[in-house]
């Protein structure tokens, strides 16, 4: 029970935190000898953070559902996060098979960890200059691509995307706003692609599964806030400095 709930903590704290949740599973698990968790389990703790997202951003998805059914910003809103999300199920269907053996790597991970310090680095450096409010298309397919980019372990999807944003010219404020709202689409599929074909399994632990999916929905909802106030003050080289030291110490311990 008790390596659910933390798998759960875990999963919640670093899928919003720009750190990269998939490279510190793999890492723990290859670190402590752990095995992975089994698909069911992993949806369960995204199933948790997916249900942090609705609860926390639950009017900013009442008025993009009202404002679905009228021509407007809103629906405009909406079309961009459709273009946004294209690129992840494309790469995701089309890579199955590498990104499922990047898991088993941990000087990949290493390095990954260093692509998301340096993006990160860069977007501290322009969130003084990010001035504009309004998403673009092209703001949307260029977030899309980094979402795509962070199936690879070590390259955290929140960091990523929220990076792209600034670095495209949004504020730090819209750039996260745009990249969490993406994060439900990309989350539950995520979260149904790993429930099929497993809830049918024998034995199932419902009541740990539930740990699991109650405790990352718990910590994903502490972190979404936490990073979202550091996002508006345009400071994310902590964050970066935190991703370069581990990436540099599992390159050199690996």
């Amino acid at each position: 029970m008790i390596r659910y709930a933390l798998l759960g903590l875990l999963q919640g704290l670093t899928e919003f935190l720009p750190v990269s949740s998939s490279g510190h599973l793999v890492l723990a698990r290859i670190a402590l000898g752990v095995e992975a968790p089994g698909a069911i389990v992993e949806a369960a703790a995204h199933l948790g953070t997916l249900l942090s997202l609705f609860l926390y951003f639950r009017r900013d998805l009442g008025r993009l559902a009202v404002g679905f059914l009228r021509r407007g910003e809103e629906r405009r809103y909406l079309g961009h996060l459709a273009v946004a999300t294209l690129p992840v199920v494309v790469v995701g269907l089309l890579a199955r098979g590498a990104i499922e053996r990047a898991f088993g790597a941990s000087a990949l991970v290493g390095g990954m960890l260093l692509v998301t310090a340096l993006a990160l680095a860069i977007g501290d450096r322009r969130a003084s200059r990010a001035q504009r409010d309004r998403v673009r298309i092209g703001d949307a397919l260029a977030v899309g691509l980094a979402q795509a980019a962070a199936l690879l372990p070590g390259i955290s999807r929140s960091g990523a995307t929220v990076a792209m944003g600034i670095g495209r010219g949004l504020r730090p404020a819209h750039a996260a706003r745009f990249s969490f709202l993406l994060a439900i689409p990309a989350i539950g599929g995520a979260s149904l692609f790993a429930l099929r074909g497993a809830c049918g399994s024998a034995g199932t632990d419902w009541a740990s599964l539930a740990v699991t999916a109650g405790c990352a929905f718990v910590s994903g909802f502490l972190a979404i806030p936490l990073f979202l106030r550091i996002v508006r003050s345009g400071v994310l080289w902590p964050f970066a400095l935190y991703c370069a030291l581990l990436g540099g110490t599992v390159l050199v311990w690996g």
